[in-house]
């Protein structure tokens, strides 16, 4: 089979996307991997190869099944109605907020469509998303309207290489997400982690598709400190997280927890877990990003489609510059790939099957 084709969305144009994506596009592993385009605007894409020095061509197209990729040539197919005159570099705006999410919305129909095998993200800013009036957390939360699902997670993720990772590399699957940490106490249920505890187990055993009998090690965070000291310091642990460990285990997933999460994320890194399951935003984004914030990627678990997406946000204060880093970039599209690549190798089983 050919390599899956992936459409990379712009992101905010004030923001650090177009430079991600401009300083990845020239890397070998790029273009063995896939067969990408850029969904936004074409103007925006040549101010940041103009800024790079880059002698990269930015070709605009009408359809998805024009892309034709190469190291010297950008595919980018207009999104919206953004004029590129509009939009003041590093600063949020109600205006950059539309392009990216016009750019989200385009790239997420043509997944669901089958005109492209999977989307990958450069960051959009959630300030200038609301300011275009579309109140939502962040791409994760679009995501799921656009596709019609209610069960999501994020999971930030490390390639195999970074640290001391197994082979299926580290994720950190989280309970809650972009709310308050009051908020997230509510939402913390039984229920909840045990959804988590199965998305990862799933996810990573998609990164590993090849090998036969892998089951993911997990290990899911206490929300107390010492895990709640026997009750102590909260019965979050207790009342909470140790059921939904404990129905995970009956359902035959290889899960430890709750265990303090400062020691959990150390034995993570070190390889004794393939996947962490965090109570909140911070208490795996944190982690994590200190092991490999350049080469973290975000992954959506729970869509129809595969996404993917570069860990860091739009960046004001380093945007059109010339100094982004490019490669969180290279390794959410590379991961987009492997995933795209899984996806359609069980659609072609899946249809050999019907056909017998």
């Amino acid at each position: 089979m050919s390599n899956p084709k992936l459409a990379i969305t712009l992101g905010d144009p004030a923001g650090v996307g177009a430079e991600t994506i401009v300083g990845a596009w020239s890397q070998n592993r790029v273009h063995q991997a896939a067969r990408p385009f850029v969904v936004g605007c074409a103007t925006v894409l040549r101010r940041a190869v103009d800024l790079l020095a880059s002698e990269l061509s930015v070709v605009e197209i009408d359809s998805a099944e024009e892309a034709d990729p190469s190291p010297e040539v950008i595919p980018c197919l207009a999104a919206g109605g953004l004029r590129s005159d509009s939009i003041e570099p590093a600063v949020a705006s109600a205006a950059g907020g539309q392009a990216a999410y016009d750019a989200l919305k385009l790239a997420t129909r043509l997944a669901l469509d089958k005109s492209v095998d999977g989307i990958v993200t450069a960051p959009l800013n959630k300030a200038a998303l609301h300011a275009a009036g579309h109140h939502y957390p962040g791409h994760t939360e679009l995501l799921a309207e656009f596709c019609g699902v209610e069960r999501t997670a994020m999971m930030l993720y490390l390639p195999p290489g970074v640290a001391d990772v197994g082979p299926a590399g580290l994720g950190v699957v989280h309970v809650t997400l972009h709310i308050s940490m009051r908020d997230a106490l509510d939402q913390m249920t039984q229920e909840r982690v045990l959804d988590r505890i199965q998305l990862a187990d799933d996810a990573l055993c998609r990164m590993v598709a090849h090998t036969a009998d892998f089951s993911p090690r997990i290990g899911v965070c206490a929300l107390n400190p010492h895990a709640g000291e026997e009750g102590l310091f909260g019965d979050e642990e207790q009342r909470v997280i140790a059921p939904a460990v404990e129905r995970a285990r009956s359902l035959g997933k290889q899960v430890e927890g709750p265990l303090p999460s400062d020691t959990l994320m150390v034995r993570a890194a070190a390889g004794e877990f393939d996947a962490v399951v965090a109570m909140y935003h911070d208490q795996g984004h944190i982690a994590l990003k200190l092991l490999g914030m350049q080469r973290a990627v975000n992954v959506t678990l729970g869509l129809p489609v595969v996404r993917t997406s570069v860990a860091h946000g739009t960046a004001f204060d380093r945007a059109w510059q010339g100094t982004a880093d490019s490669q969180g970039m290279v390794e959410a599209i590379s991961t987009a790939a492997h995933l795209a690549s899984v996806s359609r190798s069980e659609s072609h089983q899946s249809d050999a099957v019907v056909r017998t």
